[in-house]
């Protein structure tokens, strides 16, 4: 079969040099429907990816798609600022009534911006306020934005590099299993804090992701989550829980902290929160901890109200009829984990380990450049899968939660193949 070659001349010329998941995947997408990609030439691309996250619900989700253009062709509010809207109202609502209310959390809701970063941003200008202090505790491995407040909670050196200037008032701690259980949980948290000589400032919170996605999917225990909120509580510290890829059902229930039993002070949303691609952020607090002026943190975009729509639909859609689609990501998860343990198994001198929660999962290699060879194998085998991890050794299986067990055992066969033929 002759494959054609995308005509790539266009992004190369005017496009900056910044670009990257085009470079893994050269060719020219046009159109997409749940776990599928098709380019311009009418190939087929199984989807692993799920726009980073993005889109939890698969491309164009139908139900979606349709509250989209009802409230496009009606000519609804599209911009709006923080204006009170009609699409907003809704979106509020159905929240409270299927988030929010049944798992009896305590939120205000802050619209900061259309983009993760901006809900990050927003949690720690937020904690600072509050408690009158300027340093934040992060961990090993994570990754929180782009912007400057979260590069300096992020621990990436490549991504923090990037920033060009000094990034202060982030002190990153050992995540959970740093050590490979050779060291008790928080010893050396613990110790700097309580030693009045260990030159760390008494911080305002302290973030954290359950599960690390660009850190190489690194799932953190519910006991380890568990003592990380008795820690703050003790030492007057708010825990901020960066949900932006996790959230949203990625592992199993709508917020992935909920299994460890814990009620962060303040917790980011973003992604797959609008349901349909669209963007749109939420930064979740205490109602105490509202001590805003009015103004006094904003955007142009934080009102996104077509996102508005979509989201409440997806609320309406997944969410309204109890733990079904919890049941379901966790039943597929199931499914990717048995696997993976059979690619470890049959390529054990090859795999370090896999991991992973729900509908999120990696598979990591001895052989760091590994992972971006088997990336590749499976794009031409019509597979997207991205790597992750300090040095991207590891393969990340992200795809929609609405994926068919038959789509997902495709894509997973997919992958077994790129293992074996980048050995």
């Amino acid at each position: 079969m002759t494959v054609t070659q995308p005509d790539l001349t266009v992004f190369e010329s005017l496009e900056s040099e910044v670009r990257s998941y085009c470079r893994a995947w050269p060719t020219v997408f046009d159109r997409a429907q749940g776990s599928h990609l098709y380019d311009e030439e009418g190939r087929d691309h199984l989807d692993f990816f799920a726009g980073a996250g993005s889109l939890n619900y698969g491309h164009n989700n139908p139900v979606l798609k349709r509250a989209l253009l009802d409230y496009l062709e009606r000519d609804g509010v599209t911009h709006g600022l923080d204006m009170s809207t009609t699409a907003k109202r809704s979106f509020l609502e159905t929240f409270h009534r299927l988030v929010l209310q049944p798992r009896h959390l305590p939120y205000k809701v802050m619209f900061p911006g259309p983009t993760g970063t901006n809900a990050v941003e927003s949690a720690l200008k937020l904690a600072r306020k509050v408690k009158g202090r300027e340093s934040v505790v992060s961990f090993t491995n994570a990754f929180h934005g782009m912007s400057l407040g979260s590069l300096a909670v992020t621990g990436n050196a490549f991504k923090r590099a990037g920033a060009g200037i000094p990034l202060v008032h982030g002190t990153p701690m050992p995540f959970d299993n740093y050590f490979d259980g050779t060291v008790p949980d928080f010893l050396w948290f613990e110790r700097l804090l309580e030693d009045q000589g260990s030159g760390l400032d008494k911080p305002a919170a302290v973030i954290v992701e359950t599960v690390q996605g660009e850190g190489g999917i690194n799932v953190a225990r519910p006991e380890w989550l568990r003592a990380l909120a008795e820690l703050c509580e003790r030492q007057d510290m708010l825990l901020i829980v960066d949900d932006i890829q996790m959230g949203c059902g990625r592992t199993g229930a709508f917020f992935s902290f909920e299994e460890a039993g814990i009620t962060p002070d303040i917790v980011t949303v973003s992604k797959s929160i609008s349901g349909y691609g669209l963007p749109m952020s939420l930064c979740l607090f205490k109602g105490e901890l509202d001590v805003w002026e009015p103004g006094e943190h904003n955007g142009t975009f934080r009102g996104n109200n077509p996102a508005f729509v979509t989201a409440t639909a997806a609320l309406e859609a997944y969410w309204s009829e109890g733990d079904a689609l919890e049941k379901q990501t966790l039943a597929r998860g199931l499914q990717v984990d048995q696997a993976l343990a059979q690619i470890t198994a049959e390529n054990r001198p090859h795999v370090k380990e896999y991991r992973g929660r729900g509908l999120v999962w990696g598979l990591e290699f001895h052989d760091k450049e590994r992972a971006g060879r088997v990336a590749r194998r499976a794009f031409d085998h019509g597979l997207l899968i991205e790597t992750s991890g300090p040095e991207s050794e590891v393969v990340k299986l992200l795809p929609a939660l609405t994926i068919t067990p038959d789509e997902l055992d495709e894509g997973l066969r997919v992958l077994d193949r790129a293992v074996r033929e980048t050995a």
